[in-house]
């Protein structure tokens, strides 16, 4: 089981890598289209914007994903314990784990779940209601980001806790060979 959720994890960090580098690159591109026919057409789409901010939405999101996996992203009590004891790793460990929870269930709930309870009242219904101007589209599809890079992150934070067992597995079956 461990090793699907790191195996599970690694290639969703592929996947979501990839989306995230489409999604610059759209942005980029949407931009420059944007620039230039402002500037030199004197005559820009009304779509280019959203779709641009949309893109950065989507990035920002998958990129936090991204980091998170690679440990880019702040590393609590780092700075205490450069080089951690043993208990010590596993004391920030946990109060890191504790912190990436207690941001992303209630994220995760209220994406689905309204303040006074009911799905119909959650974010992503609220959001299904609501339409793109420029794009036509729901916007539902833009804050669906929202709960899928919560559910990557925690499966990512699934993985680290699988890869901290089966190292603490090693250590525990190295001492024995001693």
């Amino acid at each position: 089981m461990r090793q699907f959720v790191i195996k599970t994890s690694n290639a969703v960090h592929m996947s979501v890598r990839r989306i995230a580098v489409m999604a610059v690159g759209l942005m980029f591109l949407t931009v420059m289209v944007q620039i230039v026919a402002r500037y030199i057409f004197s005559s820009p789409p009304a779509w280019t914007e959203d779709v641009a901010r949309y893109a950065m939405v989507w990035t920002g999101l998958l990129g936090a994903t991204l980091s998170f996996k690679t440990r880019s992203d702040a590393i609590l009590m780092h700075s205490i314990f450069p080089k951690r004891p043993h208990i010590l790793g596993l004391f920030a460990e946990a109060l890191q784990s504790a912190a990436v929870l207690t941001f992303i269930l209630p994220v995760l709930y209220f994406c689905f779940v309204g303040l006074r309870g009911g799905f119909a009242k959650g974010y992503i219904a609220r959001q299904a209601g609501l339409t793109a101007d420029t794009l036509g589209i729901p916007m539902a599809w833009i804050s669906i980001s929202v709960p899928l890079a919560m559910v990557i992150i925690l499966l990512h934070l699934a993985a680290r806790w699988a890869q901290n067992e089966e190292e603490t597995d090693n250590d525990s079956s190295e001492t024995q060979l001693d």
